[in-house]
């Protein structure tokens, strides 16, 4: 299979580098292909901007989302920018692996997002004969699976339902579901390393083992069920229909419960 690892990390030496070399290291050994945009490495820049669109009319107002659509249609993408969207082409294999800051992902794999996930590619693009969107289930990127690999500094049981963190499927709900499934990307449950800053030595290898166990298996294991807005359970205004998901409200709304349909 082809993976293509999003690594954000500002130290190479870290835990998370450790575990990402790893993964090559595992993978190209299996007979996988990797390709892995290391964003610290590349200097990749984080701020979407005008600077992105260098043919564009610099007196007029820049509306970033219309103007990511023309240069991607023209070919005029920033060379950085068009090399990610052909490694995302490329891919079976989608994993995001960056440390937790502040209850998300650094600043640099979110400009990756802003500035790679470009209107008239994997935003923003009609399905063929319907007044619907390719998005939700249905997107440009749809026949790849994505997986969310973070480190954090705390512990399990601070990440769980009634932990003071709040619940780390619901942390990485923006991502798995406002970013894989949106573009069409399976998402599969995060690989989560807890309270790294006290790995041991010896805990650090079972944890490495488990992270490439996790990687090998992605091509076999089952997506998290999320709901398709164009599936039937979504009325035209985006809200679940009456009698879908009774009685549950926010994040877990949007999953397919065993026995349904």
């Amino acid at each position: 299979m082809r993976y293509f690892i999003v690594y954000a990390h500002p130290e190479p030496r870290s835990l998370n580098g450790s575990l990402k070399d790893a993964a090559v290291q595992a993978l190209e050994q299996a007979g996988h292909e990797v390709r892995v945009s290391d964003l610290y490495a590349m200097a990749f820049k984080a701020v979407a901007d005008a600077w992105d669109f260098p043919m564009r009319d610099a007196g007029s107002r820049l509306v970033y989302h219309r103007e990511s659509e023309q240069a991607y249609k023209a070919g005029q993408l920033q060379p950085e920018v068009a090399r990610e969207i052909e490694n995302l082409l490329w891919s079976e294999v989608v994993v995001l692996q960056f440390p937790l800051w502040w209850f998300g992902p650094p600043a640099i794999l979110k400009g990756w997002f802003d500035r790679v996930l470009v209107n008239g590619f994997a935003i923003g693009v009609p399905k063929e004969g319907t007044r619907q969107w390719l998005r939700y289930g249905e997107g440009t990127l749809a026949g790849r699976r994505g997986i969310v690999a973070v480190t954090t500094g705390g512990r399990e049981a601070q990440f769980s339902p009634r932990g003071i963190n709040g619940a780390i499927d619901e942390i990485l709900f923006p991502i798995n579901h406002g970013i894989f499934h949106y573009t069409g990307i399976q998402p599969l449950s995060p690989f989560v390393a807890f309270r790294t800053v006290r790995t041991t030595p010896q805990e650090f290898v079972q944890l490495r083992d488990r992270y490439v166990a996790r990687l090998l298996a992605a091509g076999d294991e089952a997506p998290i069920p999320y709901r398709f807005e164009n599936g039937g359970d979504y009325d035209e205004a985006g809200q679940l229909r009456e009698g879908v998901a009774e009685g549950e409200t926010g994040f877990a709304a949007h999953l397919v419960r065993t026995g349904e349909g």
